[in-house]
């Protein structure tokens, strides 16, 4: 495969000068990295792992393909231009696809480069330092692994366990692997930086609870995994009723107390973020958060008033989500015409809608963020990929199971503190479509809508093919428009997009073309890894 037989080893040294402390995102040049003088000491594998968190290792994934696979796929966005984005959004995806080339392409950059921080530590590492600090660097390592790979399993189902991309330079045609030994494999690395992490460390880092609430929602993905009629595996969601339940329960953690605050940047690698990728300002293009320049709806806001380039446009089909009183949420995630943003181009007065568009990662300009270096490539918000609110819903929904109702009182316990925290009521029973929109609405714009649906497919696909049609039979699937002065919302007919139908296979996304060129055997029946 063109890019995951690259031996992608960018092993970060250069120890902080004496009496100066490095900052978690001052990350030393590739140039000066030499693997024959590097990991002598504690502070080196700190270095060595801190590159894993984000800048180029994360930057096509997260800023080519995180929302649009898991929120314009879903029906949560939409777009009226760039070909590759109408393509997820009506279902006529093909492999030349421009975005699933990222999405694939960039979670095997990150998998290699956590391969070669992994076997640097196990074959180099001097024998002064300590087993626990050696363990608990290999367990970030594994951790953000599995996040890559998790990703990769629900987007493409089976695709191939690499370990050693040295390997790869004798032997550099894989087969795929078969899905159930990819999520397998997940839970391997997360248990192993479950049981070697620490429980709390430098801000900005994974704990155990890191570890813990991620295989929660592994285990819940993978219980529906080859089932169906609506019924999932019950020793797996034990297994993640037993993961997330121990970070709801014993992670001493709690929600931030508004929820607009999450997606502030003075805000970032707060309680409540279990993983975040860590952006820096004024790095250049490639190696910073693009998410506001790409997908603000106004240069307005922006650094340097450039950007928005491809506006996300919410659909009908969320906004219809939000009840009444969901407006901290609402608002914190789109923006209605007429909405007022004090917080941005605040020197400016603040800024106020005049249409549609999405809110939740545009924090605004330079000023705005006391940020002088902050420019149109890199905003600094550290955008989570698993935060509490995300485990205490997969614990409610372990807990829920194969049941239709549920009144379990830990499972409304940690349901209610994520509508409580968002000002709406409360409820006293529980069910998966309660579930579904909880989720949805909570998360939206996070990336994880799609993989909702996908773990619905799993167990019951009969229906989560009925989910996706009906958002096109109601004509939700569409982009709409907002009167503030009548407070009604109007789908926008004009923009009704030509809509495959879904079917099972909607739920997996086409191999990319330029990988199957380089690597036929991709194209062979999946083959077990264990």
């Amino acid at each position: 495969m063109k890019l995951i037989n690259k031996i992608i080893i960018i092993l970060l040294c250069m120890a902080a000068a004496a009496g100066c402390k490095k900052s978690f995102l001052d990350r030393p040049s590739n140039s000066q990295i030499s693997s024959n003088n590097f990991y002598k000491t504690t502070s080196d594998l700190r270095l060595a792992t801190a590159g894993l968190y984000g800048g180029s290792l994360w930057w096509q994934w997260h800023n080519g393909a995180w929302l649009p696979l898991g929120d314009v796929l879903s029906g949560t966005g939409s777009f009226q231009y760039s070909n590759d984005l109408v393509q997820l959004f009506t279902r006529t995806i093909t492999a030349q696809n421009g975005l699933v080339t990222t999405g694939w392409v960039g979670l095997y950059n990150v998998i290699a480069q956590c391969n070669g921080v992994i076997n640097a530590i196990q074959q180099q590492a001097s024998p002064s330092i300590s087993a626990a600090d050696r363990n608990a660097a290999i367990g970030e390592a594994k951790f953000i692994r599995a996040v890559a790979y998790y990703h990769l399993a629900v987007y493409w189902g089976a695709v191939p366990i690499i370990e050693d991309n040295s390997k790869l330079i004798q032997d550099p045609l894989r087969n795929r692997n078969i899905v159930s030994d990819v999520y397998k494999f997940v839970t391997k690395d997360l248990t192993y930086a479950a049981q070697y992490l620490p429980q709390t460390d430098e801000k900005g880092r994974v704990t155990t609870w890191s570890a813990q609430g991620m295989l929660g929602k592994v285990y819940l993905t993978m219980a529906g995994l080859g089932k169906s009629g609506g019924v999932r595996d019950q020793a797996l969601l034990d297994s993640a009723k037993k993961y997330a339940g121990n970070v709801c329960k014993n992670s001493g953690l709690d929600l931030l107390p508004n929820y607009y605050d999450l997606f502030k940047a003075q805000n970032n690698d707060n309680a409540e973020s279990l993983f975040s990728l860590q952006w820096a300002a004024g790095v250049g293009y490639g190696n910073g958060n693009n998410l506001q320049t790409y997908f603000s709806p106004t240069a307005a806001v922006l650094p340097q008033k450039q950007g928005g380039w491809q506006p996300l446009q919410p659909t009908y089909d969320l906004y219809r989500m939000y009840s009444a009183k969901d407006t901290v949420r609402r608002k914190a995630t789109i923006m209605l015409n007429g909405d007022f943003y004090p917080e941005l181009n605040a020197a400016g007065g603040g800024y106020k809608a005049t249409g549609t568009g999405l809110k939740k990662h545009i924090i605004g300009n330079e000023k705005d963020n006391n940020s002088p270096t902050m420019d149109t490539w890199s905003s600094i918000e550290h955008n989570a990929i698993l935060r509490l609110a995300d485990v205490y819903l997969v614990y409610a929904e372990a807990i829920l199971g194969n049941n239709t109702t549920t009144s379990n009182g830990d499972a409304l316990t940690y349901f209610n503190k994520v509508r409580a925290r968002a000002g709406v009521d409360i409820v006293n029973v529980i069910t998966p479509a309660a579930l579904r929109t909880e989720r949805r609405v909570e998360l939206a714009f996070e990336g994880q809508y799609w993989i909702d649906l996908v773990r619905y497919s799993y167990y019951d696909p009969t229906n989560a093919v009925k989910f996706l049609n009906d958002q096109d039979a109601t004509h939700g699937r569409i982009s709409f428009t907002y009167d503030p002065a009548t407070k009604t919302a109007t789908r926008d007919t004009t923009a009704l997009p030509s809509t495959l139908p879904a079917t099972i296979n909607s739920f997996t996304l086409p191999i990319p073309s330029s990988e199957l060129t380089s690597d036929p055997k991709l194209a062979q029946p999946p083959v077990p890894y264990y």
